[in-house]
């Protein structure tokens, strides 16, 4: 059956998935749509424009990211009520996962104008079913506090009872290790690191088993951390510690 081409409205703002490292993972309509809009509105410009030069698209683009998006989201509803078709997307992965995005979409809602989401890859589900771990309830946490607030989220986390999915840095990824032993105990933990890159890999076990695993070894890469939520073997295992 022939695929049929997806045909880009003016005025509207599309939020499109883009690879999490594999540049083949772009899906046929995201394609489309980077293809036919207007203008593309990158958090990362130079990023982005590897991807666009792969598939050969020659949209313009413009930045937008955290520390711009007050002073271009003005400018970017005005050229959607002009008719300019626009495409949002992120580093990597779904828009509005961890970055300004939402700051966007708000707008753009209250302003009573069109959104629509071109689905694709994100790295927080890719995770989560490759863990190992419960999958029918979850809750997801992005990046946790660095100083403040870091102590009450994680108190928090250590009463929840749903998988829990965070982001986390190279660098910051054996103190998060250890603040989990230290405040929700013993748990199965998943570490999935440079999801759909060339070495991608993913580590399952007991978050102590963890520490001592990696004490020693230096972590690149992006990272997303799967935390089993307390459960009454987690909650018995704790006890018992």
């Amino acid at each position: 059956m022939k695929q049929e081409v997806c045909a880009v409205e003016p005025g509207v703002l599309y939020l499109v998935s883009t690879p999490i490292g594999n540049l083949r993972d772009l899906s046929f309509r995201a394609l489309d749509v980077l293809t036919q809009v207007d203008l593309i509105a990158a958090e990362d410009t130079r990023r982005t424009r590897i991807l666009l030069e792969h598939y050969t698209v020659h949209t313009p683009t413009t930045s937008y990211f955290d520390h711009n998006k007050e002073r271009k989201t003005p400018l970017l509803l005005n050229k959607l009520r002009h008719g300019v078709s626009i495409a949002l997307v992120s580093d990597a992965g779904t828009p509005g996962i961890s970055d300004p995005a939402f700051y966007l979409v708000r707008a753009v809602v209250e302003a009573d104008l069109t959104v629509q989401a071109i689905p694709g890859p994100t790295a927080m589900i890719a995770a989560l079913i490759l863990s190992g771990l419960a999958t029918d309830r979850f809750v997801f946490e992005g990046f946790l506090p660095v100083k403040k607030g870091r102590l009450k989220r994680l108190e928090a986390l250590s009463c929840e009872p749903r998988t829990i999915i965070l982001y986390e840095s190279p660098q910051r990824l054996m103190r998060t290790l250890c603040d989990i032993k230290q405040h929700c105990g013993s748990r199965n933990v998943a570490i999935a690191r440079e999801i759909t890159k060339r070495f991608e890999e993913c580590l399952r076990g007991n978050v102590i088993e963890l520490i001592e695993q990696l004490e020693n070894k230096k972590i690149k890469g992006e990272i997303v951390l799967v935390v089993e939520g307390l459960t009454r073997r987690s909650r018995n295992v704790t006890r018992k510690e």
